[in-house]
């Protein structure tokens, strides 16, 4: 057992720990991610930031020397030193009170609102709650909790876990062909070097992956997007989303959704039909 599980009071330290990150709403992540994400004219630029594309900035900045064998800063620093080798994004819940506007500044006030460790049944599992709060001139703009996960490797020979089936019952669908240039496109957009996304050796041989894996993030904002193409007269108020299982670049993937009146019931059904992400958000 590794441990930082042996001793969770460990982390008191970092429960409760904040930073403070200031950046620019730039134009060029916009144009770029317009690009990746296949706009017909991504050159022509919004007056508004679109809900999610905050994670274009107050990107990490780690030095080369401090990365670690994943891709990933190494343990320590903001976030705690846990151990488990396997870490991902594993979903959030965000408020939009206001749009950020292309030029302005920001700043980003991150605090670690929860460390919890718990035992399933791939292993030991530690589940960090991070809140972001990004404020611009006219205060607070966005509010915003992010779960990571940090999971023990894959046990070899291991049975995988039955995945749920995704609901079919989509009012709207769009399939996604992922590819190895999308996603590193999106790797770069975010500064994301998490090399299961990219180096298709060791997603496959260091973490038993059967390919590359999509980004949580990508399938949440294609999510939002696909709901921002079909309605896009609503204004999103609120965003929650879930990774349940993972999509590889060896097979396309649905992305459906339904509305239930203000809701937005939306979630990303894999090849074999099972569900890889579930989320919900609130319109005006």
């Amino acid at each position: 057992m590794h441990t930082s599980l042996k001793n969770p009071d460990s982390y008191d330290a970092w429960a409760g720990r904040s930073e403070e990150n200031a950046d620019h709403v730039t134009e060029a992540p916009v144009r770029l991610m317009q690009a990746t994400l296949d706009y017909p004219d991504p050159a022509k630029l919004p007056a508004e930031l679109p809900p999610l594309w905050h994670w274009l900035y107050f990107l990490p900045g780690e030095r080369q020397s401090n990365i670690g064998l994943d891709g990933h800063p190494q343990r320590g620093g903001f976030l705690p030193p846990i151990t488990l080798p396997r870490r991902m994004w594993a979903g959030g819940r965000l408020q939009f009170l206001r749009p950020l506007t292309l030029g302005e500044p920001v700043r980003r006030v991150s605090t670690i609102k929860s460390i919890q460790t718990k035992s399933g049944r791939s292993g030991e599992l530690v589940f960090v709650t991070v809140l972001h709060e990004v404020a611009d001139a006219k205060g607070l703009a966005i509010r915003e909790e992010q779960d990571l996960v940090y999971r023990d490797a894959p046990v070899p020979g291991a049975p995988a876990p039955q995945p749920a089936a995704a609901r079919s019952d989509e009012q709207f669908s769009r399939t996604v062909t992922p590819d190895p240039v999308l996603l590193m496109r999106y790797s770069a957009l975010t500064f994301n070097g998490h090399r299961i996304h990219y180096d298709r050796p060791y997603a496959m041989q260091e973490e038993g992956y059967p390919g590359l894996v999509v980004h949580g993030p990508l399938i949440a904002t294609l999510l939002m997007e696909e709901l921002r193409r079909g309605h896009p007269q609503r204004t999103v108020r609120s965003f929650e989303f879930k990774a349940v299982g993972p999509l590889f670049d060896t097979a396309p993937f649905a992305l459906n959704g339904k509305l239930e009146g203000a809701t937005a019931r939306l979630w990303a059904r894999g090849p074999q039909g099972q569900l890889a992400m579930q989320a919900s958000a609130e319109l005006e």
